[in-house]
């Protein structure tokens, strides 16, 4: 996908990762690199898609009950109600750790079922996936 896409293919591989589509972004990062384009460029471009990708699972998180969460993405009620009362918590810092795996996702849906401010969520969770790359 790198080679015929370039950093479009690198942007919309990261933007998926970002999501309930569970594969590694680093790799996509690496071939980039491997490739030839700049640091700077890729590391933009992959937290750009990155955060659109986990802004993706912040809106499904807003737009969708809890039923339909725990039935079509297969996650317990239980794991996701133990995220949804950790980012009760923290709030907004939250984003920041919305790169990790396994937990980030379902951070990021909690996140949208708080409807937790939503420019603020996005802005910190770019700097968790800046940090990140």
């Amino acid at each position: 996908m790198l080679e015929s896409l370039g950093l479009f293919g690198l942007f919309l591989g990261c933007m998926l990762s970002a999501t309930v589509v569970p594969f590694a972004s680093e790799v996509l990062v690496t071939g980039a690199m491997a490739m030839g384009y700049g640091l700077w460029a890729v590391v933009i471009v992959a937290t750009l898609g990155n955060t659109a990708g986990g802004m993706v699972s912040y809106l499904l998180g807003w737009l969708c009950k809890w039923e339909w969460i725990e039935r079509f993405l297969h996650v317990k009620k239980e794991k996701l109600m133990r995220v949804h009362d950790r980012v009760k918590r923290w709030g907004m810092a939250a984003a920041l750790l919305t790169w990790t795996p396994f937990v980030g996702d379902l951070i990021a849906i909690a996140m949208g079922l708080l409807r937790i401010n939503p420019a603020g969520t996005a802005a910190l969770m770019a700097v968790g996936k800046l940090v990140r790359y």
